[in-house]
């Protein structure tokens, strides 16, 4: 039996964040699919296999998984410049919608592709057989709901087929991936474990691992506030919202759109307008520097309003509550705002992430941590001679 590979996939709302191995191997992936035809024009052709994979990915995706099966899509940045290009929307549900899992499936083929990963799995001609050990995770809504449970099964027990078609370098490649074991991780919980563990699980924050914390993950779609007493998420007490920074990002790209004339690929071009380090909340109108600050400031102002309020009701709730922490992509967005609001409101403990990719990165990390303290615990001595799992 060929070697299994630890996998840890944060499917997120805004993009896909995934570490593999032994941390030698991470991807970010725009979370932004379209469907394709199986000939996509390219222009210079013979220099196709110069050029980044990330920046081509064409792949024809089979699972049993699926609701749509055997279609061809592009995927992350070459979804971006279609114009039948979609992102999850608003109100739906993660773990049952088709694009989650052919974001999921396309990564873990794009780190299985890889030369360096030639000794890890086998291949016969152009199809490699690939098998992971996954941490993943769902929103905390869904976990509540048992949406965990149908999902880990949908990947389990199956084998799934990612075709390379027109991409760069991985052109007429397939892997078949199969899962020796998937975990699914509530996020608030993952995020706990990140804040006060090492990637071997030894506590490295003393100072919170018994305070009753608060954690406000704000995603792309949903809001996660998960409470933290006693080392554990209080599962009666945290709660899931749909309210995200996908719909005020909309919002923005459709202004700017109207009053400028100006068409933003996607989502992520106004993330990337409003926290760029040097000109933020600027854009080029007909070769001319632009401000759209009065957009921005106000559509993520009235967001942080709405964001402010549940952290309000939630820790009226919970009131011995000592900090709440602030993490996802939203929270990057919406920083600024939250802070002016509680400065000028109730004052609450809060404290956000410097380091923007910390934060960002922070649901990946933890199902890394996650899932490789599982191997260790689980896979024996006996068995890694074997069928040896790369991890720390």
């Amino acid at each position: 039996m060929g070697k299994t590979r630890i996998a840890a996939v944060d499917v997120g709302n805004d993009s896909l964040k995934a570490i593999f191995g032994k941390l030698e191997y991470e991807l970010n992936i725009p979370n932004v699919i379209a469907r394709d035809i199986e000939d996509r024009p390219v222009i210079g052709i013979e220099e196709l296999d110069n050029k980044n994979p990330l920046e081509g990915i064409h792949v024809k995706v089979h699972s049993p998984a699926l609701k749509e099966n055997n279609v061809i899509y592009r995927v992350g940045e070459l979804a971006t410049k279609s114009d039948n290009a979609t992102e999850l929307d608003p109100g739906s549900s993660k773990s049952e919608e088709d694009q989650t899992l052919v974001m999921l499936f396309t990564s873990l083929a794009l780190d299985a592709v890889r030369e360096e990963n030639a000794k890890v799995f086998t291949k016969n001609k152009n199809v490699i057989d690939a098998s992971y050990t996954l941490g993943t995770g769902l929103p905390l809504r869904e976990v509540k709901e048992g949406k965990d449970a149908g999902y880990r099964s949908q990947l389990l027990g199956s084998v799934h087929q990612v075709e390379f078609l027109v991409t760069p370098k991985y052109q007429g490649l397939k892997v078949n991936l199969k899962f020796d074991e998937v975990k699914v991780y509530p996020e608030g919980f993952a995020a706990f474990i990140n804040l006060v563990m090492d990637n071997d699980l030894n506590i490295i924050n003393r100072d919170l691992i018994d305070k009753r914390i608060l954690i406000q993950d704000i995603g792309g779609l949903s809001t996660d506030i998960a409470v933290i007493k006693n080392r554990t998420v209080d599962d009666d007490r945290a709660q899931g919202f749909n309210l995200g920074v996908s719909e005020a990002l909309e919002q923005i790209r459709e202004e700017i759109r109207v009053k400028y004339g100006v068409e933003l690929d996607s989502r992520r071009d106004v993330v990337d307008i409003i926290t760029k380090k040097h000109d933020r909340n600027h854009i080029m109108v007909k070769g001319s520097r632009t401000s759209v600050h009065d957009i921005t400031d106000r559509v993520l102002f009235d967001l942080a309003k709405k964001q402010y309020r549940l952290l309000r009701n939630v820790w009226q709730k919970n009131s011995q509550t000592e900090i709440c922490y602030f993490v996802g992509g939203g929270s990057v967005v919406l920083k600024d705002y939250l802070k002016t609001l509680n400065n000028n409101l109730d004052g609450y403990n809060i404290d956000f992430f410097e380091d923007e990719k910390e934060s960002i990165w922070m649901m990946a990390n933890a199902y890394y941590k996650l899932i490789s303290d599982y191997v260790r615990k689980n896979i024996k001595p006996e068995d890694k001679g074997k069928k040896p799992v790369e991890s720390k």
